[in-house]
């Protein structure tokens, strides 16, 4: 039996760990806190909804109530608001979540173990042993003892701590143009801005950075401030304790102090910086990293989740297709390291326009435009909205209103196979910074592509299929 370790319980350890264990691996996890733990990222795009319905778990998070949401608005730069409503753009169905982390996250962690993963948590992983470059031990700290175990696989979803990237390869990188401080704490009761979606969240920029307001439920609001790190630490000093400087900064946005008027502050004020990194390669001989263990954006437009529960995703498949023999390792590799990474890298691209506060408009949904191919390019606005909701990395839009969460990654795996199938040349999907394939679970350069029915794994495109010979593909 093949056996798998997977380092870290977040939403990507979870998701993998569900997943491999589904497919009869065995597959522990191990998970350095003892869940519920705090964690920052409340706000859930609709594209992590697909995951965790094909990962089986959509009707647990769904019943623990959560703020349903459909949308955000910005009021950003000089502009005025922007709403993006997914439910109207979209359908009903593709809609999320404003999540309690420390909740939502061990629900994700029970499920992997209810699927038959062996969880074992207030283990730290202290490092992976490699031969012949490829990982294949680690040695783990529990209770005051360790121990060393062998894999044939590994995931590293060790988050920020980067047990491969940080501690072995040394190859993670700051992004310069995202060297933020985050400072953020919490109310109960609040408002948000008027048209705004359902329990969507308010995005507020201000000359020196932006704030988020998110409704949680129980009628708690997460209210935060992202700020150059220069700046947060030139104003610092001013400031007899980090409550102090929170408070005079929600005093500094009229928008944000109105929001929160009738609220009373619960606490408690965090801070967290150094947030926006990429590692060189986010695989290798025996390993994946997945989730913030390879990268992490911003907190802009809420990528974190959606890039953690994507690579799970592309983890186990990777992983499985390898075990059944469907592709050889290094293509699977490959596989999971373009289909990653273009998909980090189109949000990385949309959220720096984004920051360039006084494009307008106009300009934003042009860059969102030639970063996704597909219908809705063709409506105003609406290719926007497909990336704020990771629809981008899942479905076709055009194929995602009216469905089932579980039938939009169906979907669009099917037509990533009929992509593959019609030979969509990688010129046509191109690689090019400014113009990427809106399917992402196809990669044009090798034709393999991602199978979710009637299992999980990689194929190979060989002849082109009775639904491909018809199909005219968006271009």
């Amino acid at each position: 039996m093949t056996k798998v370790m997977v380092i870290g319980g977040g939403p990507a350890g979870s998701v993998a760990a569900t997943l491999l264990a589904q497919r009869g691996m065995d597959v522990r996890l191990f998970e350095r806190d003892v869940f519920p733990r705090y964690h920052v990222g409340e706000s859930v795009s609709p594209s992590c909804r697909a995951i965790i319905d094909y990962a089986g778990a959509h009707d647990k998070i769904e019943a623990r109530g959560y703020t349903v949401k459909e949308g955000l608005l910005l009021r950003w730069g000089t502009e005025r608001d922007w709403t993006v409503d997914w439910s109207r753009t979209f359908g009903p169905a593709v809609r999320s979540w404003q999540v309690d982390r420390a909740d939502f996250d061990k629900v994700l962690l029970d499920h992997a173990a209810d699927q038959g993963a062996e969880v074992i948590q207030g283990a730290r992983v202290r490092r992976v042993h490699f031969a012949d470059s490829r990982a294949c031990a680690a040695e783990w700290e529990y209770k005051g003892t360790t121990a060393t175990e062998e894999f044939d696989f590994l995931v590293d979803a060790s988050g920020r701590a980067g047990v491969i990237s940080v501690q072995h390869l040394r190859n993670r990188k700051p992004h310069d143009v995202f060297r933020n401080v985050a400072i953020w704490g919490y109310y109960r009761g609040g408002a948000l801005l008027p048209d705004t979606p359902g329990g969507g969240i308010n995005v507020i920029s201000s000359p020196e950075g932006w704030y988020w307001v998110i409704p949680l439920r129980d009628d708690i609001y997460s209210v935060g401030f992202v700020t150059l790190q220069s700046r947060f630490l030139e104003r610092k000093p001013g400031f007899e304790s980090p409550e102090k400087m929170f408070h005079a900064l929600v005093a500094e946005s009229a928008t944000v102090s109105e929001l929160v008027a009738n609220g009373t502050f619960i606490g408690p004020v965090r801070v967290e910086q150094d947030f926006s990194y990429v590692a060189d390669r986010f695989c290798g001989p025996g390993y994946f990293m997945a989730g913030d263990a390879a990268c992490f954006l911003d907190p802009l437009l809420s990528t974190g989740v959606h890039l953690a529960l994507y690579s799970g995703l592309l983890a186990a498949a990777s992983i499985t297709a390898t075990v059944n023999g469907d592709v050889g390792e290094s293509e699977a590799r490959g596989f999971y390291e373009a289909l990653y990474r273009n998909s980090y890298t189109r949000l990385f691209t949309m959220v720096s326009a984004v920051y360039r506060q006084y494009r307008g408009r106009a300009g934003y949904f042009w860059l969102a435009q030639h970063l996704v191919r597909d219908a809705s390019a063709k409506r105003p606005g609406a290719a926007f909205a497909s990336i704020t909701a990771g629809l981008s990395d899942l479905v076709d839009a055009s194929s995602a209103g009216g469905t089932a969460p579980i039938h939009e990654l169906i979907a669009a795996a099917h037509t990533a196979e009929v992509r593959a199938a019609g030979n969509v040349p990688a010129a046509d999907s191109t690689q090019a910074p400014m113009r990427m394939d809106a399917n992402d679970l196809y990669d044009a350069a090798t034709g393999l592509y991602l199978v979710t029915h009637p299992t999980l794994g990689i194929s190979r495109a060989t002849a082109p299929t009775e639904s491909a010979r018809g199909l005219a593909f968006t271009r």
